[in-house]
């Protein structure tokens, strides 16, 4: 297991000091973690996160299944991170939409804020990116597949 930056649990704390939550009583949680791809994907997602622009990500149902994680849902925090593990901002869940990739629309693709914002961008990254995915697990992509859209919004930076 990856020993987590000392940035992450700082960023926690201070979040928890802005809004006047006990570190010691809390029932908050949090999960940190990085935008998938390379380093420069995963540090310029992690920058329009903090822009603003960046206001959701999506990922296949597929692996939730396989590695038998819990889906994210509304109210869960996670910080974000750059490729390095530095610590960037933490987000708040506010929206988890579960659909076949062929039925994302223009304004998912929007919100998710990356490229030129149009679908046609988003689902030609998208579509690079899951293939390369499935492919280390021997499958093949497909635009029936269920995918996991999950809306944030920066809570603190």
């Amino acid at each position: 297991m990856e020993r987590e930056h000392d940035t992450v649990k700082k960023m926690w704390t201070d979040y928890l000091g802005f809004i006047e939550e006990d570190i010691e009583n809390t029932e908050k949680t949090y999960s940190s973690w990085y935008f998938g791809g390379d380093k420069n994907s995963a540090n310029n997602l992690a920058d329009l996160v903090m822009k603003g622009t960046k206001r959701g990500t999506t990922s296949l149902y597929y692996f939730y299944e396989l590695e038998n994680d819990p889906l994210p849902k509304k109210g869960d925090f996670s910080i974000i991170t750059d490729y390095s593990g530095t610590a960037q901002c933490v987000i708040e869940t506010t929206k988890v939409t579960v659909l076949p990739f062929k039925e994302v629309t223009e304004e998912l693709a929007f919100i998710e804020g990356e490229g030129d914002k149009s679908l046609d961008y988003w689902k030609r990254a998208h579509i690079s990116f899951f293939t390369k995915e499935l492919e280390e697990e021997g499958k093949k992509f497909s635009e029936d597949m269920l995918v996991v859209f999950e809306e944030f919004k920066v809570v603190y930076k």
